[in-house]
């Protein structure tokens, strides 16, 4: 069973989504929070798998509230809720450490679906999401690493390992770069976590903004 807490300042909101995710057998939602402190309380209280997490919240925003929760230790996956016209906290809110994000409006089985692949430890970044945020992110003055020297973690990935963060990056699976690079679905998965521990990477969303921070490719690349 997958443990979830909702936190949105909207009560209808919160109903909506707990109404949705009770007709999924494999999900239970165990606590509730309308703002970003009691987000935290609650979150650190109950540890849920999953913690659907509303950006703008009274008192502490979702942004706040999940690099509170990371940087304590809750062992849980955050997925950030956004209404988008791109939420400008979005890339921050990856940034911080949440694992991906989900549209409020979203379909009850993408929902459900998007929950299950972050529980079990992947990160929800589909594509034209992933475009949607760099573009996002980049369009801010100053952002980007193309004005700053790589990291120097970088040197440590080998050129093939360099290759499978630059498609990371564009938001292709491990089935896309597998077919990419003309190598099994296992080598890749294999390439992806040694650029994760070689990095010092938690998983995939923080993957593709070291990438672009870094230069290793840059928005409008194929």
């Amino acid at each position: 069973m997958i443990t979830l807490v909702i936190a949105d300042d909207q009560g209808m909101v919160r109903a909506g989504f707990r109404s949705l995710l009770s007709a999924e057998p494999d999900l239970s939602v165990v606590g509730e929070a309308a703002d970003g402190e009691e987000a935290v309380a609650v979150v650190s209280r109950l540890v849920p798998d999953v913690t659907l997490m509303d950006i703008r919240m009274p008192r502490l925003d979702g942004l706040a509230a999940t690099r509170r929760l990371l940087e304590t230790g809750v062992a849980t996956k955050v997925l950030v809720l956004t209404t988008f016209d791109l939420d400008e906290y979005v890339f921050e809110a990856l940034r911080a450490g949440a694992s991906g994000f989900l549209l409020k409006d979203a379909p009850a089985e993408e929902l459900a679906a998007g929950i299950r692949v972050v529980a079990a430890g992947d990160a929800l970044l589909a594509p034209g999401v992933t475009r949607r945020v760099i573009d996002a992110f980049v369009a801010r003055p100053g952002a980007g690493g193309a004005h700053s020297a790589p990291d120097r973690r970088l040197a440590t990935l080998t050129a093939r390992e360099l290759e499978v963060l630059g498609l990371l990056a564009r938001g292709l699976s491990n089935l896309d770069i597998a077919a990419r690079l003309f190598v099994s679905e296992g080598t890749t998965k294999t390439h992806v976590s040694n650029v994760l521990a070689k990095l010092g990477l938690r998983d995939r969303v923080q993957a593709v903004i070291f990438a672009y921070e870094n230069g290793v490719v840059v928005p409008g690349a194929n």
